[in-house]
């Protein structure tokens, strides 16, 4: 199969918490900035507000995210993953989000709408958070409280994840839920480029490298028409 060349489009993301052009600081994003960044309605905008307040209550006693991004929590947890909501194909009925940890990008998906979204997690704990934040939210998803090697049989149109692993093993990983054509959306760092030539050895596979619009040195992998090589 060709292999698509990589585009790479022009950064533009928002400045970070602590981050300014000219290194001045950038306080943390507000509710309303992610709503003006994203074009949510109102009544999105405050189910992901029961989803935020929930999960800061929650980190408190249990470990949902690191306690360092919680300040500027709608920048680098619900941005990052909001912005591969318009990267859904518009037929998708059914997405996988692996190692879901608290939600992201997974839940946030969710709740913006779209296909039912699966979150496969093997900490109990969270996902005994996820199953609340389900409730509160009315989120289309369920939770699958397993390691992503033992989970059922879930076919995707879509697979997420972010932060979970390397990228030749997390497609390891993701290819007993990918159906024909399916498409794969992963939350990379600045490591992308060089995981993707990694990945190239066993893989064949069209693949974009979009900017992050929540950090500066991340990336988007988008990646279609999967295929292992010599298959």
């Amino acid at each position: 199969m060709d292999i698509d060349p990589e585009r790479r489009p022009q950064r533009s993301p928002l400045p970070q918490a602590g981050e300014g052009t000219l290194g001045a600081a950038v306080r943390p994003l507000t509710a309303a900035e992610f709503a003006a960044e994203t074009g949510v309605s109102r009544e999105t905008l405050a189910r992901l507000e029961d989803y935020a307040d929930l999960l800061v209550t929650w980190n408190a006693r249990v470990n949902l995210i690191g306690r360092g991004t919680v300040e500027d929590l709608w920048r680098r947890h619900m941005l990052d993953s909001a912005q591969l909501h318009p990267l859904l194909p518009a037929d998708a009925a059914t997405l996988v989000d692996l190692g879901s940890g608290a939600g992201f990008p997974g839940l946030v998906l969710a709740i913006l709408g779209g296909p039912h979204v699966h979150l496969v997690e093997s900490d109990q704990r969270k996902c005994v958070f996820l199953r609340e934040a389900i409730r509160v939210t009315k989120a289309p998803a369920t939770v699958h409280a397993t390691r992503i090697e033992t989970a059922p049989p879930l076919v995707a149109d879509v697979v997420t994840a972010r932060a979970l692993a390397p990228l030749d093993t997390l497609l390891d990983l993701a290819a007993p839920f990918l159906r024909p054509h399916a498409l794969a959306l992963f939350l990379k760092g600045r490591g992308a480029e060089g995981e993707l030539t990694l990945a190239r050895r066993a893989w064949n596979m069209s693949a974009d490298l979009l900017p992050s619009r929540s950090d500066p040195t991340g990336t988007i992998l988008r990646l279609d028409h999967l295929e292992r090589n010599g298959s």
